[in-house]
């Protein structure tokens, strides 16, 4: 907001500071009560005095909080929002002061006099403003912080819940079925494999993040369960490096479920799933081939999971676009403290 639309929204703010000054310099002024052009005079100072200390205060308060974050840098905030209250009131109660007296002919207690008062008015009433501020800040990031958490807690959950349903089990049940009988040595390690995707669910279920080399570790256990279920109809390509960034964990599953879910697999349109990595994000994409009918009813969790954990976790957010015909999520590498 530019400074006259500022002035503009404080139209009603203004009449009432000019009214103050009016009223106060009854209180001021002696011979005011007898004179109209010394009442006019004083008042008008007055009024100056009132307006330029109030709009532009507040004013430079609304800039400072732009451009300092009360809740990341507060002494910072507070010692220059000190600083420049102190620059702005002492010169501009030396412009009003030396245009009225040498302009108007009006005394109003020199230079230094009205520095003293003014200076300690403002300073109260910036101090109070400021602690004023500040407490809402303060409360209002306490607010966020718990609604993330409680948001990262629920999303926790219900990606835990999503990986053990029935549905996920019974097809590897099912699968396993069948290969017992085809591959008794695949069958067994099928079983391992199992085994491991539960430990790390189980494991990582109270985790905020993970590293992705441990994520990865997890993936492979994981994409080996549905290779075995889906065959060649199933083909994903992993092309990351295991580096000492962190991720949400099992955010990277819940993706190739999602795609697994709403897309066709089979032999005539196989479902096509990369994950690769560019630059701080990681990039999992699949060809678009939407059922018109979902075999397993939608948790509803997907996306929107992933998308608040990210929300807690990072201060880069989670992409997701289609183009060229492919579904695209860009997840936030989060660097190691």
């Amino acid at each position: 907001m530019s400074f006259i639309q500022y002035l503009k929204a404080k139209v009603f703010l203004i009449a009432m500071l000019v009214v103050g000054g009016c009223i106060m310099t009854f209180f001021v002024c002696d011979v005011c009560s007898s004179s109209v052009s010394w009442f006019a005079k004083v008042a008008s100072f007055t009024a100056s005095i009132w307006i330029s200390m109030w709009l532009g205060n507040e004013y430079m308060s609304h800039f400072l909080d732009q451009k300092i974050s009360w809740t990341k840098e507060p002494i910072k905030r507070f010692v220059v929002g000190i600083a420049g209250m102190l620059v702005y009131t002492i010169v501009v109660v030396f412009i009003l002061v030396t245009l009225f007296e040498k302009g108007l002919q009006v005394y109003v207690g020199g230079i230094t006099g009205m520095l003293y008062g003014t200076v300690s008015i403002t300073f109260i009433i910036t101090l109070f403003m400021t602690s004023r501020v500040f407490l809402l800040n303060w409360k209002q990031a306490a607010i966020d912080s718990e609604r993330l958490q409680k948001e990262s807690i629920m999303a926790q959950y219900n990606s835990l819940k999503n990986q053990v349903n029935p549905h996920f089990l019974f097809n590897s049940l099912n699968a396993l079925t069948n290969l017992v009988y085809e591959d008794q040595d695949k069958a067994a390690k099928f079983i391992k494999q199992l085994s491991e995707v539960y430990r790390y669910v189980l494991d990582t279920q109270t985790k905020e993040v993970v590293p992705l080399k441990e994520e990865l570790d997890f993936l492979e256990a994981y994409l080996f369960l549905q290779k075995i279920r889906f065959g060649n109809n199933l083909s994903i390509e992993v092309e990351l490096s295991k580096t000492q960034s962190m991720v949400a964990p099992l955010a990277l599953q819940l993706l190739i479920e999602n795609a697994i879910k709403h897309n066709i697999v089979s032999s005539e349109n196989p479902l096509v799933i990369k994950l690769v990595q560019q630059e701080n994000f990681i990039v999992v994409e699949n060809n678009l081939q939407r059922k018109t009918l979902l075999g397993e009813p939608s948790q509803g969790i997907g996306l929107e999971n992933i998308k608040n954990r990210y929300k807690f976790l990072s201060s880069v957010p989670v992409e997701v676009f289609e183009a060229e015909g492919k579904f695209v999520v860009k997840l936030p590498l989060i660097d190691v403290d």
